[in-house]
C-alpha cells in the first residue's frame, strides 16, 4: 500500500474505548478520497493522526512518506488542514488574518483570489466572533489552501454553507485535486462525497467496511444504500 497518505493498521484508544481498530486505506496525489462514517466511528481521530495533533497507540501512518507527528516546519508547510471547529482566533478580521498567514510561506496562494473564490470579500468588515458558521467555514478552507499544500484535510468543509457556497467549495476542492494535491475530505453528506470523490473509504466502529473507487464501492447503487447497509446498528 503506498500513497501520499497512508493508513496501516492504525489504532487509537482512550481509556477503554477503542476509537480506531487496526484502519488501513491510503490516498494518491491528485485524487479526492471521501471519509464517510457514523458519528464515533473514528474518522476525525484517524485524520488528526495523520495531522500530526494525535499519536497513534498503534499501526502507522504516512503523510508524504513522513510521520506526521513531531515533523518539522518543512512537512507542515506542505499540508493544508480545515479543522471542524476552524481554530480561528475570534477577534480578527477575515483578509487580515489571510494576509498574516500568506507572510509565513514563501510561495502562497494569492489572498485576494482566495477572497474573490471564495467571497469572503462580502463579510470581510467582520470579526470571526460575528461570522456565521458558514462564513467561518470558508475562511478556514481559504487558510488551509493558502501555502498550496500537496496535502489537504478538510473536515466537513461545507457543514453550514448554502447551496451556492457548496458549489464553490466543491469546485474549488476539485480544482486543488486537478492541479495535484491529494485531498481527504470527511464529510456526512452522500451527495457532497458522489460529487467530488474519487475513492470512499467508509468507517464503523473504528474500522475499514469499505474502500475503494467511488464505482466500485456503490457497485451500481447508490452511495447512500451501500453506507447504510454497511453500518446498520451503529449509532
Amino acid at each position: 500500500m503506498a500513497g501520499a497518505v497512508l493508513v496501516r493498521d492504525l489504532r487509537r484508544s482512550f481509556g477503554a474505548k477503542r476509537a480506531v481498530d487496526g484502519a488501513s486505506w491510503s490516498a494518491e496525489s491528485g485524487t479526492v478520497t471521501a471519509v464517510l462514517g457514523p458519528n464515533g466511528a473514528g474518522k476525525t481521530t484517524t485524520v488528526e493522526c495523520l495531522e500530526g495533533l494525535q499519536r497513534p497507540d498503534g499501526g502507522e501512518v504516512r503523510v508524504l512518506g513522513t510521520d506526521p507527528w513531531g515533523s518539522g516546519p518543512d512537512h507542515r508547510a506542505r499540508v493544508g488542514v480545515m479543522l471542524q471547529d476552524g481554530g480561528l482566533p475570534t477577534t480578527a478580521r477575515p483578509v487580515a488574518l489571510l494576509r498574516h498567514l500568506s507572510s509565513l510561506y514563501s510561495a502562497p496562494t494569492p489572498v485576494d483570489e482566495l477572497v474573490t473564490l471564495l467571497g469572503i470579500d462580502a463579510f470581510s468588515g467582520t470579526t470571526v466572533r460575528r461570522m456565521s458558521g458558514g462564513q467561518r467555514q470558508r475562511v478556514a478552507l481559504a487558510a488551509a489552501l493558502l501555502p498550496r499544500p500537496d496535502v489537504i484535510f478538510l473536515d466537513e468543509p461545507t457543514a453550514g454553507l448554502d447551496p451556492h457556497g457548496r458549489l464553490d467549495v466543491w469546485d474549488l476542492v476539485r480544482t486543488e485535486a486537478d492541479r495535484g494535491a491529494c485531498l481527504v475530505v470527511t464529510t456526512h453528506s452522500f451527495e457532497e462525497a458522489e460529487r467530488i470523490a474519487d475513492r470512499v473509504v467508509i468507517l464503523t466502529s473504528g474500522r475499514v467496511v469499505a474502500d475503494g473507487t467511488l464505482d466500485g464501492v456503490r457497485r451500481g447503487r447508490r452511495l447512500e444504500d451501500v453506507y447504510f447497509s454497511l453500518t446498520a446498528g451503529a449509532r
